[in-house]
């Protein structure tokens, strides 16, 4: 052995005949078999574009179990381990912001050589991008008519649509808190987004100016904050890609692209949380 090779230890397991192997716990042949470029012949950026699109929906995957353990737990009155899946869907969000880095490699030149393989295939169509923003708040029937063809997808989100957001859980918890959330915003038709209550400024501005008064309140408030900073970051950087490699042309699933996109930044999850701050003195 050479002073540059490393000595297998004797406990490593050798062979594949054991109880069970990386490949198979992971489901690998599943997992590497899905990249499956559709450009004839194969342009060698496609696989770029596939691999981005298909990590981007394991971690939404991972954001909306995040999420809805969130809301359990405060449910539950426990804003400590909702504090901890907050923090791990933030770290998920910084994930898949960076990632826009690598798909900003692909000019638009090499874009062109497979843009009509994907057809009308769009992000719009992901059933995963959709139920975050439902269950953050931002909730749209019409959205749902996306998927009309596919009674499964729109009937879970339909029910994600009827439930409460992230927001309404900590909202109720509040209330039970003792705070006075106002009884229209509690009992809201939760199908609908989130309209400005200025009610509940007050109701943070009691958290905010005593913070150790109910610190979990407080904590939590400020992770909620960087949830929606995150995505709204995450909104500008899916932009600005778009922008750089199609222009000005309209998105593959029929939306007029940049400026559809645009559009989104102006929709906000917790907006009286970010109102408060105009009012402390």
């Amino acid at each position: 052995m050479t002073a540059n090779e490393r000595e297998i230890e004797e406990g490593l397991h050798r062979g594949l005949a054991v109880d069970k192997t990386y490949a198979g716990y992971l489901r690998l042949d599943e997992l590497l078999g899905a990249q499956r470029p559709q450009s004839r012949p194969e342009h060698h950026d496609e696989l770029l574009f596939i691999v981005q699109h298909q990590t981007s929906e394991l971690w939404l995957k991972l954001v909306i179990h995040e999420l809805r353990h969130a809301a359990a737990m405060m449910d539950a009155d426990d804003l400590g381990p909702a504090l901890k899946a907050l923090a791990r869907v933030k770290a998920v969000q910084r994930q898949l912001f960076e990632q826009w880095a690598v798909l900003e490699t692909l000019t638009p030149t090499e874009y062109l050589q497979f843009r009509s393989a994907l057809g009308t295939a769009s992000g719009f169509q992901s059933e995963q991008y959709r139920t975050v923003e439902f269950l953050l708040g931002n909730k749209n029937a019409a959205a749902i008519e996306v998927f009309a063809d596919d009674s499964d997808t729109a009937r879970r989100l339909r029910e994600v649509l009827a439930a409460p957001s992230l927001y309404d859980h900590f909202l109720r918890h509040l209330a039970r808190a003792g705070y006075p959330v106002p009884r229209e915003v509690l009992d809201r038709d939760l199908s609908r987004a989130h309209v400005f209550a200025p009610e509940l400024v007050d109701v943070f501005r009691l958290v905010y100016t005593d913070p150790g008064r109910d610190w979990g309140a407080y904590e939590t408030c400020e992770a909620l904050v960087d949830v929606e900073e995150s995505f709204q970051l995450w909104r500008f950087r899916h932009l600005k890609t778009v922008e750089r490699i199609i222009g000005s042309k309209r998105g593959t699933g029929g939306s007029s692209g940049v400026g559809f996109l645009r559009a989104a930044l102006d929709l906000t999850f917790f907006p009286e949380i970010l109102a408060v701050r105009t009012e402390l003195e």
